[in-house]
C-alpha cells in the first residue's frame, strides 16, 4: 500500500479546490457573456442639448431598468423642434449600426397630443423609438420599415410618471428602449401594430429625367457651411457628369430662386482657387456644394431642409 503524506493530502486538496474555483469562474465569465450578449445597444438624439439634466435624467431611465446597457449619443444638438433634422441624422447613422441597435429619437414639439408614440423595424432590423410625427421620413423611403408598433404606454411607461404630459423622452422612449434592448419586452410586447404607413414630411426625392437631375438639400455640413443634397452619384454619372465638368446649378427655396450659376465639380476643395464654389461628393457619396475656404450658407444665404431644392444640368 502505497503511503500517502499529510503535505500529499493538503496539495490535492488545494488543486481540487483551484479547480473548482477555476470551474466557477469560467462559469461566471460564461454567464456574463451570455447576459452581455443579450443586450443591444441604444443610441439617443434629441434636441434637448447638453446644459440641463434632461439627457441624463432619459439615461438613468434605462440604466434603472439594466445597469449593464450599452449607451450611446448620436447627437443632442438638433435644432429646437426640427424634426425633418432628426429624420436625416437618422438616415444618416442607422446603416453603419449593427441589427436589432436601438435608436431612441426625441424630437418632440407635439409632445402630449394625439400624436403616436411609436416603436418601428426596419427592413434591416434596427428599432426607433420616437413619435410618429415625420421623424421616420427618410428611413421609410430609403431602408424601409418591416414594422410599427404604437407604445402600450400602460405595460411600457416608467412607475410613477402617469402625471407627467411633458416628457415621454424620459417616461416613455427611454423606457420602452431599455425594455426592448434589455430582452425584457419581445417587440411584440411594445403594443399594437399599426397597419399603415408612417407619418411622412413631403421633400423632393432626387430624380433624373430629360437630362435634369432634381434634388433637395437635407442638411448643411454645419461646421463649415456646406450644402448636402440627397443627389447620389450614380445619377451624376447617368446624366453623364464627369470630374472635371462644369455643371448649371440652381437652388430654389420654395417657389423662390436663391442661387444660380456655373460651378466646377470636382474631387477636393483644394482643385479650385480659394472663395470660388465647387461641386463634389460628400462622404455618403452625394452631390454637394461648397465654397473653398468660407461658408456657403453664410456668403449665398443658402440654408436646408425640405423646401430647399436643387436642380443640376451638365
Amino acid at each position: 500500500m502505497k503511503h500517502i503524506t499529510p503535505h500529499q493530502v493538503l496539495h490535492g486538496t488545494k488543486a481540487a479546490c483551484l479547480s473548482s474555483l477555476m470551474i466557477l469562474i469560467v462559469m461566471m465569465y460564461s454567464c456574463g457573456d451570455e447576459q452581455t450578449a443579450r443586450l443591444k445597444p441604444i443610441v439617443m438624439q434629441t434636441d434637448f442639448g447638453l446644459k440641463d439634466g434632461a439627457v441624463s435624467a432619459m439615461k438613468g431611465v434605462a440604466f434603472s431598468v439594466d445597469p449593464a446597457l450599452p449607451l450611446f449619443d448620436l447627437t443632442h444638438e438638433i435644432p429646437a423642434y426640427n424634426i425633418w433634422e432628426a429624420a436625416y441624422r437618422l438616415s444618416q447613422t442607422v446603416p453603419y449600426w449593427p441589427a436589432e441597435t436601438v435608436f431612441v429619437s426625441v424630437v418632440d414639439p407635439g409632445v402630449g397630443t394625439d400624436r403616436q408614440s411609436v416603436v418601428a423595424r426596419t427592413k434591416n432590423g434596427h428599432y426607433i423609438v420616437t413619435p410618429d410625427n415625420g421623424t421616420l421620413t427618410l428611413l421609410a423611403d430609403e431602408i424601409g420599415i418591416e414594422s410599427l408598433r404604437q407604445i402600450d404606454e400602460a405595460a411600457n411607461r416608467r412607475a410613477g410618471s402617469s402625471g407627467s404630459y411633458t416628457f415621454h423622452g424620459r417616461d416613455v422612449y427611454a423606457y420602452t428602449a431599455a425594455k426592448l434592448a434589455a430582452g425584457k419586452i419581445r417587440f411584440d410586447e411594445v403594443g399594437p401594430e399599426l397597419k399603415r404607413d408612417v407619418t411622412k414630411i413631403p421633400y423632393q426625392r432626387a430624380s433624373y429625367s430629360d437630362g435634369i437631375i432634381k434634388g433637395s438639400i437635407p442638411v448643411l455640413d454645419i461646421q463649415y457651411g456646406n450644402a448636402w443634397t440627397n443627389i447620389p452619384d450614380s445619377l451624376i454619372k447617368r446624366a453623364g457628369i464627369k470630374t472635371g465638368d462644369s455643371v448649371a446649378l440652381k437652388i430654389h427655396f420654395k417657389d423662390s430662386l436663391v442661387y444660380q450659376d456655373r460651378i466646377p465639380f470636382v474631387h477636393t476643395f483644394g482643385e479650385v482657387p480659394e472663395g470660388r464654389m465647387l461641386g463634389y461628393l460628400n462622404s455618403l457619396m452625394n452631390f454637394s456644394i461648397a465654397i473653398n475656404m468660407g461658408s456657403l450658407a453664410e456668403e449665398k444665404k443658402i440654408s436646408a431642409g425640405s423646401n430647399w431644392t436643387v436642380t443640376l444640368m451638365k
